[in-house]
């Protein structure tokens, strides 16, 4: 395996079908950024699902594995009237979506997208419509680099346990 980098967007002759549109492009830090206004008022709000999150893992560190995320970030700015959304994932933005709807409707936490202005208030009984928003308010990269591309979060994590159990038991060697 060797690091990836790649200029985006790659123009594609045929446009696949899935279940929500068009197929997002496998890229090398596969995912989506999203950027979409605040509620007025909101911000407070979203600050304090970022708690609920947090104490959410801390109580159950596997109640995001639905999802196959490497990474989330969250980010407010233009004083507060905007928030960012950058999340990278294993999966097809298609199956993100579908995961991302049974989570919350499973674990009882709402989506922070509810704190967005033209968030659909239908969301957990028409994905179509959250896929939708997330179309309308992505905003696509134009260069990503991987440094093991293909490689799952959950295959990162295994060779993290091995390296950690060949450390122990060279630690008892000694």
């Amino acid at each position: 395996m060797k690091p990836e980098a790649a200029a985006l967007p790659r123009k594609s002759e045929t446009a696949e079908k899935g279940k929500f549109g068009s197929v997002m492009p496998k890229t090398p830090a596969n995912g989506f950024t999203l950027i979409a206004r605040v509620k007025p008022g909101c911000a407070p709000t979203i600050r304090g699902y970022a708690a609920s999150i947090e104490k959410a893992v801390q109580e159950n560190p596997q109640i995001l594995a639905p999802l196959r995320l490497h990474y989330l970030r969250w980010v407010l700015f233009d004083n507060d009237t905007r928030f960012m959304y950058i999340g990278i994932f294993d999966t097809d933005f298609d199956k993100y979506v579908d995961d991302a709807v049974m989570l919350f409707k499973q674990s009882g936490i709402t989506t922070v997208f509810e704190q967005l202005e033209g968030f659909p208030a239908d969301w957990r009984e028409n994905p179509a419509a959250f896929a939708k928003f997330a179309r309308e308010h992505q905003a696509p990269s134009f260069m990503e680099y991987a440094e093991y591309p293909g490689t799952t979060g959950v295959e990162v994590v295994k060779a993290v346990k091995v390296k950690q159990a060949l450390s122990d038991m060279l630690d008892q060697m000694q």
